[in-house]
């Protein structure tokens, strides 16, 4: 059984991290605070554990990855993190980022697509630490009409159009935050639902993520 264990060494290389994120403009001290709170190294295969820390994304399995920590943090920034928000996560992969919105204190819903991936969720090490983080096994696309409206939603995957179920899920004046296609990259936008039902949308930075599929794959 793997033996986990926070080190100086990882926390040397987390506070380091957190200063190239600075650097690469993350301004939200809230998101670096909750990232370097949380061992990336936990979130990934005992062979990454020396290089976990460096700005770059790794792979998981099920031909899925751990996003880039810039990534993490630029996707979190752009939710504007209240505690108490009511997160749906599509795409739960490593369960980091689902961890990172968590520790800043919201109430995290995250689907995974991949029975693997969620059958991992069943382990989590830090279980009983967040309470307020739930794991569902479904459809992104579907959202989760049950537990709806949410104050946020968060995208992990290449959508290639904006799923107007996650929409109706939404809020009025909540926020998604989407990696969209654009031939050969992602645009990241930010949605706000208004009140009489129509959409502001507000472009951001390129980025490159595993494509969002539809259904259950398992």
């Amino acid at each position: 059984m793997r033996k986990y264990e926070d080190s100086y060494q990882h926390k040397g290389l987390r506070k380091k991290l957190m200063d190239l994120l600075r650097e690469k403009g993350i301004s939200d001290e809230n998101v670096l605070k909750a990232m370097n709170n949380i061992p990336r190294h936990y979130f990934l295969d005992s062979a990454f554990d020396k290089i976990a820390y460096e700005d770059r994304a790794f792979p998981i399995s099920e031909g899925q990855t751990i996003s880039q920590p810039y990534t993490v943090a630029y996707q979190t920034q752009l939710l504007q993190i209240k505690p108490n928000d009511k997160i749906l996560e599509i795409g739960t992969g490593s369960i980091y980022q689902a961890t990172v919105l968590a520790e800043m204190g919201a109430k995290v819903f995250t689907i995974e697509r991949q029975k693997k991936l969620f059958e991992n969720t069943k382990q989590f090490i830090f279980k009983n630490q967040y309470p307020n983080l739930k794991f569902f096994y479904g459809d992104g696309y579907e959202g989760l009409p049950t537990y709806a409206p949410f104050d946020k939603v968060i995208i992990t995957a290449a959508a290639p159009f904006i799923p107007p179920k996650l929409i109706e899920q939404l809020k009025t004046g909540g926020k998604m935050i989407i990696p969209v296609d654009e031939d050969h990259h992602q645009r990241m936008l930010r949605i706000t639902k208004n009140a009489d039902g129509s959409m502001s949308e507000e472009a951001f930075e390129n980025f490159s993520f595993v494509p969002m599929l539809s259904g259950r794959n398992g």
